[in-house]
């Protein structure tokens, strides 16, 4: 039953985004949720009470994929290469929403706790050095990666914004080829 409890709650994470990506986070309802997905709002109120609630869990996801990436690697190319295919693969179209709403959005993410974790992440991607070029390098890459994966227009590729992020990071990798 917990699998099916979190194949749901996965769905309205995903319909939620779709929702909010179309008409902004303000301009949308928990009905306009629901209604997508076919069910009724007590259905919906039995895994979130709110859009709040949505985005909470959404941001509380991308911070523990980041706890667990932090977790096992601290090399910056590994890191950067690791983030890049978290942005991919699950969490671009959060942070899109977060670049998106930002006002609306301001207390649920400071509550979210991840702007500590970016700044581990950042950190890390520094490879030890307090230099202001490592520190813009690192903020670049990073910056490289997840507006690719947020973006509206037209689309970079994963593989290239990743590409740069990794040149940004640690410049003349390439120099040999």
């Amino acid at each position: 039953m917990a699998g099916r409890r979190t194949d749901t709650r996965e769905r309205i994470q995903r319909v939620a985004l779709e929702l909010f990506a179309e008409q902004g986070y303000e301009g949308s309802s928990l009905r306009e949720i629901a209604e997508r997905l076919e069910v009724t709002k007590a259905a919906l109120y039995y895994h979130f009470r709110t859009k709040e609630d949505i985005v909470t869990s959404l941001l509380e996801d991308w911070g523990a994929a980041l706890d667990d990436l932090l977790a096992r690697e601290t090399r910056p190319e590994a890191l950067l290469t690791e983030y890049a295919g978290l942005v991919e693969r699950r969490f671009g179209p959060v942070i899109g929403l977060v670049q998106r709403n930002a006002t609306a959005l301001k207390a649920i993410a400071a509550g979210a706790g991840l702007a500590d974790r970016m700044l581990r992440l950042h950190d890390l991607l520094r490879g030890g050095s307090d230099t202001p070029e490592a520190s813009l390098r690192a903020r670049l890459a990073l910056v490289a990666v997840q507006l690719a994966g947020a973006e509206d227009g037209p689309e970079t590729p994963p593989d290239v914004a990743l590409a740069v992020g990794l040149d940004i990071l640690s410049p003349g990798r390439n120099a040999d080829t």
